[in-house]
């Protein structure tokens, strides 16, 4: 059996009839899981920072369910991310196995689950913010199996236990901020960013290394497996040892070496030959926030700089750049249009990388121009996701530009 793709920029095989086809019926945003979960996670990705601005500097009287700091991380993390994550995997696990994913009024009550979760963190009473907020990702990991299991599909199944861990460190999130176990919350956040960032990992090096050979006429790779594996195996122990191991010598080595091997790994993809694709760049330098990252937070066990500038280089830079980069190449291929960005698309990235520079290194430079650097920040985040929802909203409301269903 030939390899299946892991991160599918379009369906593997399209779907039978045009517009007038029963698979083509109803409302289309609802169609395929990436719609209204790319949508939202924009939608508030717009919305969110502002706020945890406002409560920062203590502008607001909006009180979220969770203490401030807290909310922010948590719902960066489980209300942004796992969005993002949710319409992805709903999207894919279509089109690795051709068997149907949730749709319609199934869909939208997941999607309106995760919006009710989001809301509730705002207004509503801790134990219903917490009920609601723990519901989505085990629905996700619950239905991806069930279709995996059904095609015989069994190299994606990782990605459902990945699910269950995420599930697991929100648990562990919510129980820890009433007080119904000993541990710190931030830790849970921690674990969750380790598991999204280990994520990150394992796919790049499916996907990023065949976009670039794709996309370069002629061009082959020569990629070591030996040196994948040292990779992650050295960067799943440096994840591991930051959330559970006091700070010390051993996480220092571990997270040098881990950056060190993404530097190396990644200088087998050969980047600059992506420098005139937009669309392929995007993947390779919110990547090699990974290996800054890992030397950051090599650097805060010695105590020389804090934590936050390896955690934000690894949730903005990383992650934020790897979702601004798939969601657009993503949506685009779903909605049967060319994998070719415009400019206000590579203005977003631009952003999204701009954000991540303003947040990460200028507080370390200048510690004095923390909140300018935030504000900054938060300014250039959003500009990128008001850019995507410009371009992209009309695209995930419609039907496919080749009314195909999806």
């Amino acid at each position: 059996m030939s390899a299946q793709p892991v991160l599918p920029a379009a369906p593997s095989k399209a779907s039978p009839g045009g517009p007038s086809s029963p698979s083509t019926r109803g409302w289309p945003f609802l169609r395929l899981g990436f719609r209204p979960f790319y949508l939202g996670a924009a939608v508030f990705a717009l919305l969110a920072l502002p706020l945890w601005i406002a409560l920062f500097l203590g502008q607001t009287t909006i009180e979220p369910a969770a203490p401030a700091m807290l909310w922010h991380g948590h719902e960066m993390l489980f209300g942004f991310a796992a969005a993002v994550i949710a319409g992805f995997l709903l999207t894919a696990g279509k089109a690795w196995t051709g068997l149907a994913t949730p749709r319609g009024a199934w869909l939208g009550a997941l999607a309106a689950l995760w919006l009710a979760a989001r809301v509730a963190a705002v207004t509503g009473p801790y134990a219903l913010y917490a009920v609601l907020d723990l519901v989505l990702l085990p629905a996700v990991a619950a239905v991806l199996v069930a279709v995996l299991l059904r095609a015989g599909n069994r190299r994606n199944l990782p990605l459902a236990s990945i699910l269950v861990l995420l599930s697991i460190a929100n648990l562990a999130f919510h129980l820890a901020v009433i007080g119904a176990i000993d541990l710190p919350a931030l830790g849970a956040l921690h674990a969750a960013l380790a598991l999204i960032v280990m994520i990150e990992c394992v796919m790049a090096a499916r996907v990023v290394p065949a976009f670039t050979m794709s996309a370069t006429p002629g061009l082959r790779l020569r990629i070591s497996a030996r040196l994948g594996v040292a990779t992650i195996a050295a960067s799943a122990l440096a994840l591991a040892l930051w959330v559970f191991a006091p700070p010390g010598a051993l996480t220092l080595a571990a997270f040098a070496l881990a950056s060190a091997l993404h530097v190396w790994r990644q200088w087998q993809w050969q980047p600059w030959v992506t420098r005139t694709r937009p669309i392929l760049w995007i993947l390779h330098a919110a990547y090699a926030w990974i290996a800054v990252g890992f030397a950051l937070l090599a650097l805060a066990q010695t105590g020389w700089i804090g934590e936050s500038a390896g955690l934000h280089a690894l949730a903005v830079g990383a992650t934020g750049g790897l979702i601004i980069g798939m969601i657009t190449r993503t949506a685009r291929g779903h909605t049967g249009r060319p994998l070719a960005v415009s400019r206000a698309e590579v203005l977003a990235y631009a952003l999204v990388m701009a954000a991540a520079t303003l947040r990460v290194l200028v507080p370390l430079v200048a510690p004095q121009w923390l909140v300018p650097a935030l504000v900054a920040a938060t300014l250039a985040w959003c500009a990128a996701f008001a850019i995507y929802l410009f371009v992209y909203t009309p695209w995930l409301l419609k039907t496919r530009f080749d009314g195909k269903d999806g």
